[in-house]
Formats: C-alpha cells, structure tokens, sequence
C-alpha cells in the first residue's frame, strides 16, 4: 500500500524523498567533519591523563599566552610532584635541509624530542625500539613516507641522514607508520633530544619546548595548577630577579602577572588561544555552527515532510472515514502513517549514503581535510543509521500521523471535512521557521564575506604585491650576499633585504624586553626585528619620524627604529627620536639602544591580533632574502632567480614563495569556512524551496474552482498570482523579523575574533530580506502562473 501512496503522488513523493535524502546526506557530512574535529589526539591511549604546560601572563598591559615553556621545566615538574608519573618535550625545529649522499630534502617536519617521547604518545613503531630508539645523541625516527623518499626500498635502519645547517649525522633507529591526521603535531623526523644542546639549557628566561605530562590516574590536573606559581617563584626567581630588577611580588604590584597553567591534551586542537602552536588549531565556535547547521538541516527536512503531510491531508480524509468506519482503530491508522512515513524515511537514506559518498570528496576539497566513509568501517555506524531512520521517520511522520487519524469519519464522508485553522496555522509555523534558519545562514555568509573582502582590501602599512621570498638563502653561507648582488643587478628587481622576519607567513619571531628611558626598572615586552638598510624600502613601510638604518651612519649598530604602537606604548608621542632603551639579556648584560626613526604601524600578525610593539634593530640575519619587484614578467624573473640560484648551489631546489600568497593563506581557515557556509545555506535554502514548492502545489490545487470562479469574473493573471503568493510571502517576512536579531548576535559573537573587523550595517539585513522574498517569490511563481493560466472551464466543470 505504501508505495501505491508513493507512485500516486509522485510530485509530493519526490519532494519528500529528495527533501529528507539531503538533509541526512548533508547532516551526515558534517557530524563527520564534527566527530573529526572532537576526536584530536584522542588516539593516544593516555589522552585522557595527558597535559600540556602553557606560559601566560600580562606585561605593561601586553598579553602573553605562549603554548611552549623553558628547557628545565618539564624535569623540575616531573621532580617536584610525584602525581606527575612522565614529562616530555618536543622542539618544533621546521623543515632542515637534510641530504642522503648528494641528494638533499627539506620538505619533511623536524622535532626533537626526549626519549620518552613514544612512551607518552602512542606512536607505534614499525621497526625498532620505542624504548630505546631515542636514548642515544645523534639518533632518530622517521616515517615511512620519509623512509621510502630518503631510501626508496631499501631498510632505513641503521642508515644516515645528514643535517647540513648543523652538520650533523644522524643514526636511524626507528620507523613509524605517520602521526594521525587528527593529532595537534605532525613530524616525519624524530630527532634525539639528548643530542640538542639547548635542551639542556637550565635558563628559565627562554623558551621554545612544548612540554607534556602524564598525571596519575584519576587525577585532577586543576589541583597541579594551583601548585604551579609558588613552583615558578621557586625555580625562576633568581633570574627573574638579575633580569628585571625586581623580585615576583613587586612585579605583581606594578599590576603585572606571570605563571604557569595547563592544557587538556585533547582540548588543545579547538580551544588553545596560545601563540607559538606548532600547527593552526581547530576553532570550537565552527563546531558549534557547523553542528546546528546539522540539526536544522534535519530538522528542515523533516518539516517539508510534516507540512507536505499534512496538507495533503484533504486527500486522503475520505479513506481515513472510510476506515474508521470498517472499524479501524486509531492506533491502527497511526501505525499505518508512521510506517509509510518511516518507509520514506529509510528510501530517503539509501539516497543519502549514495549523495555523502558522491559529495564527500568536494566537501574535503573545500574543508581541507581527509574525511572517510564507509559502512563497515565503524560497528556503531550501521546501527546508527537504523536508528537515525527510526528517529527521523517516526518525528517526521508523528504529526501528520495523528492528525490525519483524528478525522470524524461522519463529517468527512458527508463532505464537510475542511483543514482546519489549527493545521493551517500549524504548517505556517513551520514555513516561518524553515526561512527564519534559511535568512540567518543567508545573514552569516554575507557578514562572512565581507569580513574576508575587508580582510582582503585593509591597509596593512606595508606592499605586499610583487615581493617575492627565497627562503633557506643561509646555505649559500658568506655567498648569500653576492647572490643578492647579483639579483639586484637585474632591472626588473627594485629592492632587496636580507632579513627572515617577514610580516605574513612563516617568521622569526623574537621577544624583546627593554627599559625605556623615563621608565626605570619598568620593562616592556616588544617584538624585535632584525633587518637591514633594505628591509623597510623593500616592503614599502612608511617613516612616521626620523630615518631609515644606513651604513653611513657607524652608530646606527646601536640605534633602533620603533613602530607606532611602540612609541605609543613608552608615552613617547612626541618627540621620540633620540631616546634610548636598555634591553637586558638572560644574563643580565645590558645594552644601550637610541631611537633613530618611527615607522607608521603595519600589520604583522593578524588581522585576529591587534598590532603589538614593535622594534626593529639593524643585525644581519642569514636565512631568507626579500625581493621588490618592479615587473609584470615575474616568469622571467622567476626563472632567472633559479638560474642564478643554481649556479650558487646544486644541492637544494630554490624555495620561494609571493607576500600576497603568504598573507592569504594567514586566512585560509576563514576562507573555508566562508565557502561551506556558502554551501550549506544554498542547501538549506534549497530543502525549504522544495517544501514552499509543494505547499504551492497543494494551494493551487485546493482553491482551483476559486480561481476559475475569479478568472470567469474578470481577475487577470497577475492578480490570481499575487492571491496565491500574498500567504507565504507574509510568512517569509515574519521569518525575517525573527531572523534578523539572531544573526546580529550571533555574527556579532563571530567578528569579536577579529581585532580589526567591519560594522554590520542595515544593508545586511536588506539584502537577505531581498535575497529570502526572491527566492520565495521564484519558487512559488511557476505553480501559481500555471493555476493562474488553466482553463477555468475544466476547473468548474464538475460543479
């Protein structure tokens, strides 16, 4: 019986069944992409008693939250405090150029970490001793994609790979398979940390170590926390002191704070706010978004379902009388619906394993990520999947189920069966929630869009146009500066710098705590550049005051250019130039600086980040070479910086790189997250479309004598169309009146992570209420232009 119901109506059949089979689909993909982001670093079999030591503080109003700490602290926890049962460290170190024979590689992550390291992390190895593997200097563990480029087929055990920055051999001892992909870290080198000599640094005034520890079972990592600052004071207190001239409590009275605190292993990924993460994190907020848009996208879909149902209603009032009357039972006649609507329910999800196994692949094109499905992957997944289709059938059918059983069988076999308000009002209901979710996404991708084109089109107080970066320059050793030369020797390249702190990208990055004058024994944290007379000319930063670094002037080894925020910072608004700062080392040592010049603020973070101090000394920096270009032939440029590249070194492929490629990928998560939002609202739009198509449908068809009564009375085509679109038009514009606040609000919540970030304006609002009436007006304007044009003759020919 249930699939006569189907092929009878096969309009509304379609409807429903397209309808349900993409919001499963599309619900499908993104608890994927949901259980993906939730399930970081939980592989590890010790996740759950596994935390990470993170930095913070506030320094003359600068705030520091840093995800690496110093060398000895990960020993002296492991030492204080016995629920600590492991501590272990990874020095993040890039990607080093390492060769095998005469062949040289540079694309694989490199780490040190402690021995312990596959103690902590459950990173099995293939071949070797995790135990053992890393004990020794000079020894370290590789991937297998790493093992099968460096040495093809051949065992990698026992071989050597050699480091040329630090000339270093290192002795393979162990194979891993690969870090997972949902892991916060990923290196395909594993170096010994015994055979790194800062590890064993005792200094508590520099960092750089991303620390771990495995607390006991079952205990409340808060309580180590607490323990954490008198800790500091204990371990860090004399340097402290010979640094800043003053001990933790006068520090702290100056409004100052510094301390240790601790991060849940498997909440690193999507709630860390530290700087110096080895990978971008995850950001829980799209979570949250991206699993409501889940649910209501079920939840659409089981609307259209509901509002379809019932409506057609009328058509089946006749059959449910004549029932009743036969002596059917009102749970018998629900049983009856709620298994034709499961019916559809479990049609419906077939489609949608067909349509996620069609539609996954663009959506890991469009995420960035490598999301899998499979059936037989998972044992919960295809009890799951029963019991989702049992869910969705049985709220979907629930409904139309007891409305349509509720029928006086009398009434409806005398004729005098009509919907009803309370059914009418019911669907209007839903038809108003449909487009209030379909106007908020329409609001947030809007507000996410221009934000992008704001971040696109900002100021940013440098050019990034046509500058082209050559990294790893320092293996041309006391060449790199003739290299330069010779590249500045071509017209078409305006400028050039040797520096490796550029503003968008991978950077040096260098804490800078100085004394301003004025300001005695009261530091402030900076950044701190290292550049050259060419730095500034070659990015197009502007002088506020003074002048540039120059090698005429002797004394400008000593002098300093600030940024604005910088002077601000020091009170120094007027009159800067010529002041000096004292910068005190790890040590002690002081060094005397004089202002020689003030540059106008650019952005050299992001656009998340407001623009911090800034400090720019003139050092030598040996690592990457800035280029101006001043050419649309940037493929003849290019191919000549390789050619001379090539002359100079044989051993490693030039690597390069464009600023403005560089500063877009700063923002390719929001890009991202732009074009899926971009998707899922199109699809949104499209289940409600469906819905309000067949609503139309059925209103059309309900009032067809009417329209043939108004069309022999004189009404024109316009006028019948305007009769059949006046309902749900005013339906969308309630949808609107409740969706506007709530995306205000909520896009609102979005753009406070941005420090730089546009106003959400009325005309927002405008264009998503013209967006929402279009579409409403589009859909629901075939049907009734039908109805309006039909013959009214075969309409009242039964009467």
């Amino acid at each position: 019986m249930g699939f006569r119901k189907l092929m009878r109506n096969k309009t509304f059949s379609f409807i429903n069944i397209a309808g349900l089979a993409i919001g499963i689909a599309t619900c499908l993909i993104i608890m994927l992409f949901v259980y993906h982001e939730l399930s970081y670093d939980r592989y590890n079999e010790k996740s759950d008693r596994i935390v990470r030591v993170a930095f913070k503080g506030s320094f003359n109003n600068t705030i520091i939250n840093e995800a690496n700490v110093m060398p000895p602290v990960a020993m002296a926890i492991k030492n204080d405090f016995p629920e600590v049962e492991q501590a272990t460290r990874i020095n993040d170190y890039g990607k080093p150029a390492m060769s095998i024979g005469e062949k040289t590689f540079r694309d694989e992550p490199f780490a040190f970490v402690d021995s312990n390291f596959f103690s902590v992390f459950t990173v099995p190895l293939l071949k070797g001793d995790a135990h053992t593997a890393l004990l020794q200097p000079n020894t370290i563990v590789i991937s297998a994609a790493a093992a099968k480029k460096y040495f093809g087929t051949e065992d990698p055990i026992g071989k050597s790979i050699y480091w040329k920055d630090q000339k270093t051999s290192f002795t393979v001892t162990g194979l891993f398979d690969k870090i997972p992909d949902n892991s916060h870290f990923h290196f395909d080198l594993l170096a010994s940390m015994s055979g790194f000599p800062n590890a064993r640094e005792n200094s508590w005034m520099q960092s750089g170590y991303n620390t771990y520890l495995v607390l006991t079972s079952g205990y409340n990592y808060k309580k180590l926390e607490e323990k954490l600052t008198p800790f500091m004071e204990k371990h860090m207190g004399a340097e402290f002191v010979q640094a800043f001239g003053m001990d933790f409590k006068a520090f702290r009275q100056k409004g100052n704070d510094l301390g240790f605190y601790l991060q849940p292993l498997t909440s690193i990924h999507l709630h860390s706010e530290c700087t110096n993460e080895m990978e971008a994190g995850g950001n829980i907020q799209y979570v949250y978004i991206f699993g409501a848009i889940a649910i209501f996208m079920l939840i659409i879909a089981c609307i259209n379902f509901m509002n379809l149902s019932t409506a057609g209603a009328s058509k089946r009032a006749r059959e449910v009388g004549i029932r009743k009357v036969m002596g059917s039972a009102k749970s018998s006649l629900v049983s009856q619906f709620l298994v034709e609507s499961t019916m559809i329910t479990f049609i419906s999800l077939l489609l949608a394993l067909v349509l996620v196994g069609f539609m996954l692949p663009y959506f890991n094109q469009l995420s960035g990520k490598s999301l899998e499905f499979s059936l037989f992957a998972n044992s919960w997944l295809i009890p799951s999947l029963i019991i989702l289709g049992l869910f969705v059938g049985v709220v979907a059918g629930s409904y139309p189920a007891f409305y349509l059983s509720a029928f006086n069988p009398v009434s409806v076999l005398k004729g005098k069966f009509k919907a009803g308000k309370t059914g009418i009002n019911f669907r209007s209901g839903l038809v108003v929630f449909q487009f209030c979710i379909s106007i908020f996404l329409i609001v947030g991708t809007a507000v996410v869009y221009k934000q992008l084109n704001y971040i696109q089109e900002k100021e940013l107080g440098y050019d990034k146009d046509q500058v082209m970066i050559i990294s790893d320059t320092w293996m041309l050793g006391s060449k790199e500066s003739s290299f330069q030369q010779q590249l500045l020797s071509d017209p078409r390249i305006k400028n050039s710098s040797i520096s490796g702190y550029v503003p968008a990208g991978p950077t040096y990055n260098n804490n800078f705590f100085v004394e301003p004058e004025g300001h005695s024994g009261h530091q402030t944290r900076t950044l701190r550049y290292d550049v050259d007379p060419g730095y500034i000319p070659t990015l197009g930063i502007k002088m506020a005051e003074g002048r540039n670094f120059s090698t005429s002037f002797g004394t400008d080894s000593s002098g300093i250019i600030l940024n604005e925020s910088a002077a601000r910072q020091f009170g120094w608004e007027k009159n800067p130039l010529g002041r000096t700062l004292v910068n005190s080392d790890n040590k002690g040592v002081k060094t005397t600086y004089h202002v020689i010049g003030v540059v106008k603020d650019f952005h050299f973070k992001s656009l998340h980040e407001t623009i911090s101090p800034l400090v720019m000394v003139l050092s030598k920096n040996s690592s990457t070479i800035i280029l101006k270009l001043n050419t649309k032939d940037i493929a003849g440029v290019l191919s000549t910086v390789k050619s001379k590249w090539a002359s100079f070194t044989t051993e490693a492929p030039l690597n390069y790189s464009f600023l403005d490629e560089r500063y877009e990928q700063t923002y390719v998560a929001e890009k991202k997250t732009g074009t899926i939002l971009t998707v899922f609202a199109a699809l949104t739009i499209f289940i409600a479309c469906l819905g309000l198509f067949g609503l139309t449908i059925f209103t059309a068809e309900q009032r067809t004598r009417e329209i043939g009564i108004r069309k022999v009375l004189g009404a024109s085509v316009s006028g019948i169309v305007q009769l059949l679109s006046k309902e749900f038009v005013t339906l969308v514009a309630i949808a609107f009146v409740l969706a506007a606040p709530l995306g205000w609000w909520a896009m609102n919540k979005w753009l406070e992570g941005f420090a730089y970030r546009i106003d959400i304006n009325w005309t927002i609002f405008a264009k998503a209420a013209g967006i929402a009436l279009l579409i409403t007006i589009v859909t629901m304007s075939f049907q009734s232009i039908k109805a309006a044009l039909s013959n009214p003759v075969d309409s009242l020919r039964s009467e």
